[in-house]
């Protein structure tokens, strides 16, 4: 893991440092977006300064190794880039589910009809709200 870890480092042409490598082990170890003050708590052991970890989030997610996520939250949410998918999230307990998937093509089409200022859509963003099972049922 550390290897592949530091291959996205190299290929991103970032200097491979213990705080860059601990901050994308803890996007590797979890499957959910995550923002500094998780991973600040989650380093609290290596002792990593929170204004290190935002620098490195800002510069991960200009290399574009990350992304933001908009969880509707006071914070940003990061994830790492690569794999397309989207999220469902619980507005009641904060539950957040991937899901692969969206019909972005037939979707484009009808939106650039309609709009008299775009031509081109190159990246979307696209994240459902609600409530899970559990939230229903209380």
């Amino acid at each position: 893991m550390t290897r592949d870890i530091s291959d996205i480092l190299k290929t991103n042409g970032f200097k491979i440092t213990s705080t860059r490598l601990a901050i994308l082990k803890v996007f590797s170890s979890d499957c959910k977006p995550i923002n500094a003050e998780y991973i600040h708590d989650k380093l609290k052991k290596e002792k990593v300064n929170i204004v290190t970890i935002y620098r490195t989030l800002i510069s991960f997610e200009n290399a574009g190794i990350i992304k933001r996520v908009d969880m509707q939250k006071d914070s940003v949410y990061y994830e790492l880039a690569g794999h397309h998918h989207h999220h469902i999230i619980c507005t009641d307990c904060g539950m957040v589910e991937s899901f692969d998937g969206c019909d972005l093509d037939n979707l484009s089409k009808e939106v650039l009809k309609s709009s008299n200022n775009f031509s081109l859509i190159n990246k979307h963003s696209l994240e459902l709200f609600g409530l899970c099972k559990k939230c229903c049922k209380n």
